[in-house]
């Protein structure tokens, strides 16, 4: 507690070996978050000036792909500035900014998973209903909703916690999350049955609605001649290993957090660095590979780049 500028510093004492292995831990990361910046941006920038993508599906791949950079960019940096420093320490405000972009964009992904979902289902189940329903009104609400509904959900736990006092100023992760709640001196339980309802509304819905859609275009699909199958197969594949990998790695985070007594240090520190590194990286390889119109730009690309 700095009394001089009345800031609240919080020490992050999830890290294992920093002083032996911080250079080591530095280069990984900032090669991981090069690599999660370029990859993601060079599919997004593909979409973005290619006509033949400006349609529904490929716009919200840019979006998903744009809300990796971000959740990224929300962790990274801080990250890398803690490797590198003596003390891994951060303010309470800090801590609860962090916590609510982490948060916030972490389940808007489950929302704009669930509104490729539903392009899809409107594209192979109902295909002359397409233009009609997917139109770019309908396309820019789904997009702002999709960021606004979980931030508007974070913010109230984020602000109502803002000023409440510290009895505790050590904290077990390297990333803010909810258990930053845990510091303070007396603990509420209705930010216990807040979390609860964020969880529902913004993560348990959305793939409840997802599983729906998926299940619904297998039945169609199933029913319906190999055309329809193989337009199902390539175009919901890539969408359904993305859920896959998000879900696993989302679950493993969220029962780490309520069982991170029986978890040593070093396989949470493992866990979490899974969580940040391997979704925002394999979210653009699967999509540049998976799908057929992003793959062909992709390797015009490195073909032009090579003749030049």
């Amino acid at each position: 507690m700095d009394d001089e500028f009345n800031v609240t510093y919080i020490t992050l004492d999830g890290y294992v070996d920093i002083h032996k292995y911080r250079y080591l831990y530095f280069v990984i990361m900032f090669t991981a978050y090069i690599l999660i910046l370029c990859s993601n941006s060079t599919v997004v920038y593909l979409i973005v000036v290619h006509p033949n993508l400006h349609e529904p599906m490929y716009i919200f791949i840019a979006a998903l792909l744009l809300n990796s950079v971000l959740f990224s960019t929300t962790i990274y940096p801080k990250l890398l500035i803690d490797f590198l420093s003596d003390k891994q320490i951060i303010t309470y405000s800090a801590c609860l900014l962090q916590s609510f972009f982490y948060y916030s964009l972490g389940c808007s992904e489950f929302l704009l998973l669930a509104a490729m979902s539903y392009d899809r289902y409107v594209s192979i189940c109902k295909p002359l209903q397409y233009p009609t329903i997917m139109n770019k009104t309908t396309i820019s609400m789904v997009l702002v909703l999709a960021w606004l509904v979980p931030a508007v959900h974070i913010a109230v736990p984020a602000i109502l916690n803002a000023n409440k006092k510290l009895c505790r100023f050590t904290f077990k992760g390297i990333i803010c999350n909810s258990t930053v709640f845990k510091l303070h001196c007396v603990t509420s339980r209705g930010d216990s049955i807040y979390g609860v309802i964020i969880m529902f509304n913004v993560t348990l819905l959305p793939l409840l609605f997802i599983l729906f859609t998926y299940t619904r275009i297998f039945i169609i699909s199933y029913r319906s001649g190999r055309d329809v199958r193989k337009k199902a197969a390539e175009t919901c594949l890539p969408h359904l290993l993305v859920l896959i990998i998000f879900f696993c790695l989302s679950t493993c985070t969220v029962l780490l957090l309520l069982v991170e007594s029986d978890f040593s240090k070093t396989v949470r520190f493992i866990m979490i660095l899974q969580l940040i590194v391997y979704h925002p990286l394999f979210n653009p390889i699967i999509y540049g590979l998976k799908m057929k119109e992003i793959s062909k730009h992709l390797r015009r690309l490195f073909h032009m780049s090579k003749l030049t």
